[in-house]
């Protein structure tokens, strides 16, 4: 068996094999302008994007613009944000960082991190959600628990490592141009398929880079980021999505066993699967 690869060359390898699944960086938070964008990304702490899209609709017929937030009564945002958990302190944010919008920059979302992180209710992770998708800014790498989790699994940093050493070793290992794609492909990837209970090791378009993989792959690495790609393309819905299913003895063209050299159980395990983190 060869020596397993340096970090940096795995993680390009992971990028490589997920750039089949994910060419370009994509959102699951709906949006329309960097404006929407900054709102729906603070809206979406520890909540699932598919209530803050549920929610977008309304929130920004009501209040389309900066000014119309930053004018509109607590307790009616209140109610329009209430899915989203926490909906007296998310509204308060979203009011005051659209009040700081139209204050410091007449209405427009700054375009630099120090700016962002300034407002009320965004993060460093917001800023850089926000910057990479909407401005195709590379200000860092966005690290939501899925990318923590992915990173640790393919042993390039400690379980349970706070985001912000996540971040570090990632941005450390991986060019800065590569930064976008890289955060939105390990979301995704994390998010869809290499998730905290039950992660789907024999259709992962990574099985082979990954040490804590449970089981051996079925098909090639190509045939399987092809799954993913599909899967990602409907959000995750494998109904949808056709996503294979492997039977107790492995399905055909691979085995269930897993390789001598993997773990029989994944290296790190996420508390708290049904939620995000940004």
């Amino acid at each position: 068996m060869g020596a397993s690869p340096e970090p940096a060359e795995l993680l390009a390898d992971v990028n490589d094999r997920l750039a089949l699944a994910l060419p370009e960086a994509i959102c699951e938070l709906d949006h329309d302008d960097p404006w929407q964008l900054l709102i729906v990304t603070i809206l979406s702490a520890q909540a699932r994007d598919a209530v803050i899209n549920l929610i977008r609709p309304e929130l920004f017929a009501r209040w389309p613009t900066p000014a119309e937030l930053a004018a509109a009564a607590q307790e009616e945002v209140e109610v329009v944000v209430k899915r989203s958990g926490y909906f007296r302190q998310k509204a308060k944010a979203i009011r005051t960082c659209a009040q700081a919008i139209v204050e410091r920059h007449d209405g427009e979302v700054p375009e630099t991190h120090e700016a962002l992180v300034a407002l009320p209710g965004a993060s460093h992770k917001t800023a850089n959600l926000v910057l990479g998708i909407a401005f195709g800014v590379a200000s860092g790498i966005v690290v939501d628990t899925h990318v923590a989790r992915v990173s640790a699994r393919l042993g390039l940093v400690k379980p349970k490592a706070k985001p912000a050493k996540v971040e570090a070793k990632l941005c450390e290992l991986a060019p800065r141009e590569t930064w976008i794609d890289l955060s939105h492909r390990l979301i995704l990837h994390g998010r869809h398929v290499c998730q905290a209970k039950a992660p789907a090791c024999a259709h992962c378009a990574i099985n082979e880079l990954c040490p804590s993989r449970s089981t051996g792959p079925v098909d090639d690495w190509q045939t399987r980021a092809g799954h993913e790609a599909r899967l990602f393309a409907v959000r995750g819905d494998r109904e949808a999505a056709h996503w294979p299913r492997t039977s107790k003895s492995g399905g055909a063209g691979g085995s269930t066993e897993p390789p001598a050299s993997a773990p029989t159980t994944p290296a790190y395990v996420e508390a708290r699967e049904d939620e995000e983190d940004f």
